[in-house]
C-alpha cells in the first residue's frame, strides 16, 4: 500500500483527484489487488489500469470498491459523482491504441473492456483540445444484478430446473400409481 506509481502529469485535475481518492479508498481496505479482484468482478490487472489512470473504471467497479470498503449512502455517492466528473474528461487512448484493428478490438472487448469510444471526438472547451467520448458498457456481476420483477417469467437455468423437477416428480407419481394398481 502507498507504493503507487506516479500519475501522468498531463491528467485533467478531475481524473487525478478521482484516481487519488480511489487509491486512498483501496489502501483503506488493506487488501492487495489480487484480494480486491477476488472480492469484486474485476481482475487484478483491471484494478491496476484503473488505479494507475490508464483506463477509466466502469461505474460498477467504483460501486464494488465502495462496498468492499464498507461505504454506503452519501459516502459512496461522492465516489460516483467523482467518477462521473472524471470520465467526462478522461484522456482518450493514444493514437496507436486508436488504430487497433477491428478483430483485435473485438478481442479486447471480449476480455472485459468496459468503456468503448463512441461517436465522433468532441471538443472539451479548454482551448480546442479534442477528446473522445466514452460510453459505459454495463458489466454487472450476477450477484449484483437487480432482482427480477414480481410476476415476470424467470429466465435462466433455475426455471428449467424447476420444470425438470416437476416432470421427474410426475413420472415418479405415475410409476407409484401403476405399481399400486399392478399389486392390488
Amino acid at each position: 500500500m502507498g507504493a503507487w506509481q506516479p500519475l501522468p502529469h498531463d491528467l485533467p485535475p478531475e481524473v487525478r483527484h478521482f484516481v487519488e481518492q480511489l487509491r486512498l479508498l483501496k489502501d483503506g481496505t488493506g487488501l492487495s489487488l489480487v484480494s480486491l479482484g477476488a472480492r469484486t468482478a474485476y481482475s487484478k490487472s483491471s484494478w491496476q489500469r484503473y488505479l494507475n489512470a490508464t483506463q477509466p473504471p466502469p461505474r460498477q467497479a467504483v460501486a464494488a470498491l465502495c462496498r468492499v470498503a464498507g461505504l454506503a449512502g452519501a459516502e459512496a455517492e461522492r465516489h460516483t459523482v467523482r467518477w462521473e466528473m472524471a470520465v467526462k474528461v478522461w484522456p482518450k487512448p493514444t493514437a496507436t491504441a486508436a488504430a487497433v484493428p477491428a478483430q483485435a478490438h473485438a478481442q479486447v472487448q471480449a476480455q472485459g473492456q468496459v468503456l468503448v469510444p463512441v461517436a465522433p471526438p468532441v471538443a472539451d472547451g479548454s482551448g480546442g483540445e479534442v477528446r473522445e467520448a466514452y460510453e459505459e458498457v454495463p458489466t454487472v456481476p450476477w450477484w449484483d444484478r437487480p432482482e427480477e420483477r414480481p410476476g415476470a417469467p424467470r429466465r435462466g437455468p433455475g426455471g428449467r430446473l424447476l420444470v425438470y423437477a416437476v416432470a421427474l416428480l410426475a413420472a415418479l407419481l405415475v410409476t407409484a400409481v401403476v405399481g399400486a394398481v399392478a399389486l392390488g
